[in-house]
């Protein structure tokens, strides 16, 4: 569930994915058999070759279509996604910060400062960003949930509009407009 160090580029992997229907448009799921590798929007089977270029690539069974809808229904705001398992590849810095980002409650944000001072360094706020982006699992680890210092929305990988909509499915809404 836990991989430190660089990036492996799916050394040894095999990777089962699909692109399902979502609230958010196209959602590619995408699963070694440690957990969740890949969560993103708008991304296809062409994009996961560019992210694990050494891994076997292969399409559904049973067992993954069961996680799929474990996890459309994270994304539809139906339920927690805690439990299911993810395979994100990073530096222990990274694993910190995304430790941090599924400890934020839906409904709840942090500022990257915020994140920063609670892993014990506030003048890493520039790191943690780094770190947030290098995210994969969107949603999984709530990325979205981090907004500017000045309570602005701030930068979402999937765009503005997406990351609002998250955040107001739970409950968030911000003063002013990002």
């Amino acid at each position: 569930m836990r991989n430190t160090g660089k990036t492996e580029k799916g050394t040894g992997k095999i990777i089962r994915h699909a692109v399902v229907d979502s609230a958010y448009g196209p959602m590619l799921v995408a699963a070694s058999e440690d957990g969740i590798c890949r969560l993103s929007f708008g991304e296809d089977e062409q994009d996961l070759r560019r992210h694990f270029p050494k891994a076997e690539l292969r399409g559904r069974d049973a067992a993954f279509d069961a996680l799929v809808a474990r996890i459309q229904a994270v994304v539809a705001g139906e339920r927690d996604g805690a439990d299911i398992p993810l395979d994100q590849h990073g530096t222990e810095f990274q694993h910190r910060v995304w430790a941090e980002l599924r400890a934020i409650p839906a409904g709840d944000t942090r500022s990257y400062r915020d994140i920063a001072e609670r892993l014990g360094n506030p003048n890493a706020t520039r790191a943690v960003g780094g770190a947030n982006g290098a995210n994969g699992v969107a949603v999984l680890v709530p990325c979205h949930r981090v907004i500017a210092h000045d309570g602005k929305l701030g930068g979402y990988a999937y765009g503005a509009e997406m990351k609002r909509s998250l955040l107001a499915r739970e409950g968030v809404t911000l003063a002013s407009a990002g």
